[in-house]
């Protein structure tokens, strides 16, 4: 069983990626900031937040050692800092100067890998702080990165919906369509597997899209050279965009988040699901496991990173019942409004609840009124705590309404637009963040990273009023 076992709530913004060491957590945000914790007992450690970066953070990770850690940014720079104290070894300048979205260390800290919206991915030398090789994807901005278990190839997703593999040289070994609509995340189990039949040795790894669908696959080397990226399963339980992935150390269980708010854990060897996690009230953007404790970090831009525990050797048996909340509610039995009661610690309700035929229907339509006239519960206490657990089920029944179309989005906050305007790049951005983007003296373009001919923005009604029509729609 996984329980919630803390809730960090320091980031003032979206949380949009959480990382593991042996010893630390660290998560980074929209607010431009890092935190570091304490695995012990969750406290920040005294030279967190790091702050250097000068828009949103985007992706941080640590070196296999856990003495370095990495982030990158809208603002162009992934940045390298000692965990020992948090001070700034480096500020790594994409060629581009394109927003940096991911970035990942090599198994033996040879490189760091930094991927940009332009569709640009830098190896750095991590012992000389240099560029060492760059490349770039064909369409697309890249948007995920791993490194395999022995540092000889790396694999990158891009919006497209590309999986590429590349070597340590830079060189492209293998391309993949994989998700339709746009690869969003990717991880490689660190676990190699052998197959000793056919002379092959192959990596277990997940990709998640906004097609709604996580798929393992094995990337296969035979002994003449080569390489191939096999798909092996698709994984289901998501409702919407699928935003984020991840191995257990030992590859036997993989997590997901996603816009439907749920966390996935399923067992990757049969597909099924192991746990279903559902607190975060808006979108689930990172999930990670701990790689020595039974330890797993969820953050949401609802501004919180939750940490949760499980036995790792019992991982789960058969379904739970918040499983059963991923589901319509409306179309729960008795029994399965039983269920939730037991689960919720209340059990002394179930007797009642089945005199009065209480489905997942009238569940949800159960009020204050109804708990204190017809269902006659007199304690003024016990009738909150029963509303309390409803107003939370209500909370994490999955929203089956549509994606926010990517053209209502801003492409430097990633925020669906209230005030657009277009630049002289001819992009549409939110007034706000393009005033700020202009106002830290930047004359170049966030998406193109061109010069902007002209510093004037103009109001883009059209776009305005096309949100405003599908905002409605989605209030129907």
């Amino acid at each position: 069983m996984a329980t919630l076992i803390h809730t960090l709530a320091d980031h003032s913004d979206d949380v949009n990626y959480c990382a593991f060491s042996s010893s630390c957590l660290a998560t980074c945000s929209l607010d431009k900031t890092i935190r570091i914790y304490s695995l012990n007992d969750f406290t920040e450690l005294p030279y967190s937040p790091l702050r250097g970066h000068t828009y949103a953070v985007h992706c941080c990770c640590f070196s296999p050692s856990g003495r370095v850690l990495a982030s990158c940014s809208t603002d162009g720079t992934t940045v390298v800092w000692d965990t020992r104290d948090g001070r700034m070894l480096a500020v790594l300048e994409q060629p581009s100067g394109s927003p940096v979205r991911v970035c990942r260390f090599s198994p033996e800290s040879t490189y760091l890998v930094s991927g940009a919206a332009d569709g640009s991915v830098v190896l750095w030398n991590m012992q000389s702080l240099k560029l060492y090789r760059s490349g770039s994807v064909k369409d697309g901005s890249l948007v995920a990165c791993a490194f395999s278990p022995n540092g000889n190839f790396f694999v990158t997703g891009s919006s497209c919906g590309d999986l590429t593999i590349w070597d340590d040289k830079m060189r492209c070994l293998y391309n993949e369509k994989a998700h339709d609509l746009g690869v969003t995340c990717c991880d490689i189990s660190s676990q190699p597997i052998s197959d000793g039949e056919r002379g092959f040795r192959y990596f277990q790894m997940a990709s998640c899209g906004q097609d709604n669908q996580i798929k393992l696959w094995f990337i296969l080397f035979a002994d003449l050279p080569g390489v191939e990226l096999k798909y092996k399963c698709t994984l289901n339980g998501h409702s919407a965009p699928v935003l984020a992935c991840a191995f257990s150390y030992d590859g036997q269980m993989l997590v997901s988040g996603s816009v439907d708010k749920c966390v996935i854990i399923h067992e990757t060897s049969t597909g099924n699901t192991l746990h279903t996690l559902s607190q975060h009230t808006r979108y689930v953007t990172t999930c990670a496991f701990a790689p020595h404790s039974p330890l797993l970090a969820t953050g949401s831009m609802d501004k919180t990173v939750n940490i949760w525990q499980f036995d790792l050797k019992q991982p789960c048996a058969g379904n739970t019942v918040q499983n059963e909340s991923k589901l319509a509610v409306e179309d729960w039995s008795e029994d399965d409004v039983s269920a939730w009661l037991h689960a919720q610690d209340l059990a002394d309700f179930v007797e009642l609840f089945k005199m009065n035929n209480i489905d997942g229907k009238e569940l949800l339509n159960l009020t204050k009124e109804s708990l204190t006239n017809e269902l006659k519960i007199e304690s003024l206490g016990r009738r909150s705590k029963v509303l309390q657990k409803i107003e939370e089920l209500r909370m994490t029944m999955v929203s089956v309404s549509a994606t926010i179309p990517d053209e209502f989005l801003c492409p430097i906050t990633r925020e669906l637009m209230k005030d657009p305007v277009i630049a002289a790049d001819g992009y549409s951005y939110e007034k706000e963040a393009m005033e700020n983007w202009i106002s830290n003296k930047r004359r170049s373009s966030p998406m193109t990273n061109l010069p902007l001919h002209s510093l004037v923005l103009t109001p883009n009604r059209m776009l305005k009023m096309a949100i405003g029509r599908w905002l409605e729609t989605q209030q129907k």
